[in-house]
């Protein structure tokens, strides 16, 4: 039903616009709402510029419009074109279109590079050489948060569990940590940058917090209802050198850069000198 009234807006709309043209409509697809010269607006064309889920009311206010603007934007196409540099036109088309094909043959051959083309050492061995590069903008922490009702019934052995670091406490609180808590991350094993956790503690200052992590590595503290938890095995202030499991991830983007722009300069190189040589290039002298 109310696809039938967007239509039928369209059709009345269309055929106001086309009273006085020439007929020629046996050669129209079937589906056809309204044709300018040689362009043709279709009913798909219109249901797929339509929002679904809309009133009918507002559905065919929608379809009326979008038929105005595509008419209205014809009708100009054809008076501009008539009175600018259509040469100029194609020309910039024509750039364009190739920009767009060559960008896309581009991103294809740059997923089929990946960080797997990298051995460890050689990532290693950048991470060495260009250590300086590599700073900390915000602190680095390894350890154990949690975000817990006040009110849950194991709280007290919670508290016990995420400061210990012996295997059989670590075990017990994979185990209960994810059912009793609200959030609960361990990164002992990873460093994780300071900003994810600050964002989760209800503190009014990072330094606060952080005077508070180098004096005691724990926080403890309760709010609106909940027990937040967070012990920290491992601090890197800001400024530091980033560690190598951290900076891995950005040395690999940048050396991934590195190696697409050497192939993309090896492709234009070998298509220039093969095309050169088969006489597909010409240089016309005078």
């Amino acid at each position: 039903m109310k696809f039938n009234i967007i239509i039928s807006a369209a059709v009345v709309a269309a055929a106001c616009w086309a009273c006085g043209r020439d007929g020629g409509s046996a050669s129209l697809p079937p589906d056809a709402v309204v044709s300018v010269g040689s362009a043709v607006l279709t009913v798909r064309d219109v249901r797929q510029n339509v929002p679904a889920g809309l009133a009918p009311d507002d559905s065919a206010k929608l379809a009326n419009a979008y038929v105005r603007r595509w008419v209205d934007a014809q009708l100009l196409t054809n008076v501009a074109a008539a009175q600018v540099d259509m040469t100029e036109i194609d020309r910039l088309v024509d750039e364009y279109r190739r920009e767009l094909i060559i960008n896309s043959y581009r991103r294809q051959m740059a997923q089929r590079t990946d960080e797997s083309v990298f051995a460890e050492d050689s990532l290693k061995a950048y991470y060495e050489k260009s250590k300086r590069d590599f700073v900390l903008e915000r602190p680095l922490v390894k350890g154990v948060y949690l975000k817990v009702p006040d009110d849950a019934g194991n709280l007290r052995e919670l508290r016990r569990l995420y400061k210990s670091e012996k295997p059989d406490d670590v075990d017990r609180l994979e185990k209960v940590a994810p059912i009793s808590a609200l959030h609960y991350d361990y990164f002992r094993d990873r460093w994780v940058d300071w900003e994810q956790i600050e964002s989760r503690i209800p503190v009014n200052t990072t330094e606060s917090v952080l005077a508070t992590l180098k004096a005691h590595k724990q926080i403890d503290m309760s709010a609106d209802g909940f027990v937040y938890l967070l012990d920290v095995t491992d601090y890197l202030p800001a400024g530091s050198v980033m560690p190598y499991e951290f900076a891995r991830q950005y040395i690999v983007e940048r050396m991934l850069s590195r190696e697409r722009t050497r192939l993309d300069t090896q492709l234009r190189n070998e298509l220039y000198e093969r095309s050169v040589a088969d006489g597909t290039v010409r240089f016309v002298g005078n």
